[in-house]
């Protein structure tokens, strides 16, 4: 029995006004996510994915920031138009993120069980005395040992694979029904990255939560997500299930992502990356956004935007004109957005 979405993106479209100009940063997407399913997010700096969460989250800053249309849909209620007192409610209780820098995500003057036990009490009736038993069952449950001293230590006491997984706690103090990684193991060391993943992926089948992992690094996506989005300058250019699009990608953009992962069974003397920039905010016009780093560009990829593709009944998507047609059936693929 497939599982319902918890979480579904229609259409949304977030900008910054920068001067007198409206600057979209993330631009119509559309995608959504099943309950107890981990997605991955991958692109380059600059491809959206860091606004993706914080509009999930309620966070984008206004100003400059705006929400210009679009829904989040959660269990069915959008809170796209939600005020800031509404979002409280919800926030850190039924969706909570992980930010990538715990340093700067903990107050250096607070203590780890005050600042754990806050996140505690804002949305539960606990006491003072049962939210400092829920601190200590959340630390053991993220792997922290001598969970109870930790309680004192200040955050600058703590390693960063430590910090971290006092943060994951934090999200998971109130049991969330979805949690948003942005980025989570990018300043830790190889060894502690994967002890937070697998981390992660523990808790997601203990407690079924939903998983939304932020990241660039395809390595991590193909470790514990199921599904994958990848986008760039602000698009959706392909998605699908992890194994598809790791073993048959299909737009050049997510080619040359896969092309640029370091391969320990080759010596090369240098690594191949993609030519060129993502494009700056506000220099993009009515075409295919990759054209000018692609290989296989043609004349009307720099006439009008390629839409989304279904690839036959996989659930595979690709924004590429190349793919128009589906080449596997000779049928005319159908176009989602």
């Amino acid at each position: 029995m497939e599982k319902e979405a918890i979480l579904k993106v229609k259409d949304l479209k977030v900008s910054f006004q920068t001067g007198k100009k409206l600057i979209p940063a993330v631009d119509g997407i559309s995608f959504e996510v099943k309950k107890g399913e981990i997605l991955g997010i991958v692109g380059e700096s600059g491809s959206g994915k860091s606004v993706t969460s914080l509009a999930t989250m309620g966070l984008i800053p206004s100003p400059p920031g705006k929400i210009e249309h679009g829904e989040i849909l959660f269990e069915g209620r959008d809170l796209a138009g939600l005020h800031e007192k509404e979002w409280r409610k919800i926030r850190g209780n039924q969706i909570s993120m992980i930010f990538q820098e715990p340093m700067t995500s903990l107050n250096p003057l607070f203590t780890i069980g005050n600042q754990l036990a806050e996140a505690i009490r804002l949305h539960t009736s606990l006491s003072k005395a049962e939210a400092k038993v829920r601190c200590i069952q959340l630390l053991q449950l993220v792997g922290i040992p001598r969970a109870e001293g930790i309680l004192r230590d200040y955050p600058h006491q703590l390693s960063g694979g430590m910090r971290q997984r006092v943060m994951i706690a934090m999200a998971m103090a109130c049991n969330p029904k979805v949690l948003i990684a942005d980025e989570p193991t990018t300043a830790l060391d190889v060894t502690i990255q994967a002890q937070i993943l697998a981390l992660m992926k523990d808790l997601n089948e203990k407690t079924d939560t939903t998983v939304i992992l932020i990241t660039h690094d395809l390595g991590v996506v193909a470790e514990i997500c199921e599904r994958v989005i990848v986008m760039y300058a602000g698009q959706i250019v392909e998605e699908g299930d992890v194994r598809t699009i790791l073993k048959n990608p299909k737009h050049p953009y997510t080619r040359g992502l896969l092309k640029s992962v370091p391969d320990l069974r080759e010596k090369k003397d240098r690594l191949y990356s993609i030519p060129g920039n993502v494009p700056r905010p506000g220099t993009i016009t009515n075409v295919c956004r990759f054209a000018p780093r692609c290989a296989e560009v043609f004349g009307r990829c720099m006439e009008e935007t390629p839409a989304l593709y279904k690839m036959g009944q996989t659930g595979h998507e690709v924004r590429c004109f190349l793919y128009e047609t589906s080449e596997r059936s000779g049928e005319n693929a159908r176009v989602t957005s």
